[in-house]
């Protein structure tokens, strides 16, 4: 058995405190990305029970991929690990969706639908306009500051930033820079990211229909 596992003390006689339904409450407020003291608040637990729990599953799957056999003692603790760990990153993925839709811009706002009769032909035309939303560059310097934080962050060096090879060489200052390469450097950051496909699709935020 692993060293990462400690012996612990049967409770006999204590409720089980880690239910189905304290489980169910951590994924969903997990998935959501909360902050572990609310998705803990919103489980009716405390967060030190819940960091206990967290730890103790990582412990158990960490130990099984080092080769230990399974300790059934600590399989609730492997799952809901697993699950939370899931759903959290699920939670990251979709913010990150987000803040790519809006810099590339072009997320549908308003929908509005005008009929009227077309004066030429007495017909009734239906015409639908769509508002979409400007392409925002400052969701994307968010994205690549705290995604490639050593190439992009503010502490930085510009040189780092714009080459990726560390140290800025010997008279850097004076070099040309590759704007060719950093275009393509910088594409390739941008879609680092792939998103589960049930999150690709998006939807109407609001609609008004006009007669």
């Amino acid at each position: 058995m692993s060293s990462r596992r400690k012996a612990r003390r049967p409770h006999h006689g204590r409720p089980r405190l880690l239910s189905d339904e304290v489980e169910a409450r951590l994924v969903a407020a997990s998935r959501t990305g909360v902050a572990v003291e609310l998705a803990a608040e919103m489980a009716g637990i405390s967060r030190s029970s819940f960091l206990s729990w967290m730890a103790r599953g990582r412990a158990e799957i960490e130990a099984r991929e080092a080769g230990d056999a399974p300790d059934p003692a600590e399989e609730q603790y492997a799952v809901l690990y697993e699950k939370v760990r899931t759903a959290r990153a699920t939670a990251a993925a979709r913010a990150a969706m987000n803040i790519r839709r809006v810099a590339d811009g072009g997320i549908v706002t308003k929908v509005t639908t005008r009929r009227f009769r077309d004066p030429a032909t007495g017909e009734i035309v239906e015409e639908t306009v769509e508002d979409r939303t400007p392409p925002d560059w400052r969701a994307d310097a968010w994205y690549l500051e705290r995604q490639h934080r050593e190439h992009y962050g503010k502490d930085a060096v510009v040189a780092v930033e714009i080459t990726g090879l560390g140290d800025p060489p010997a008279g850097a200052d004076d070099q040309a820079v590759d704007l060719s390469a950093l275009a393509e450097r910088l594409d390739r950051s941008l879609f680092a990211v792939e998103y589960p496909p049930e999150l690709e699709d998006g939807s109407v935020v609001d609609a008004e229909v006009v007669d």
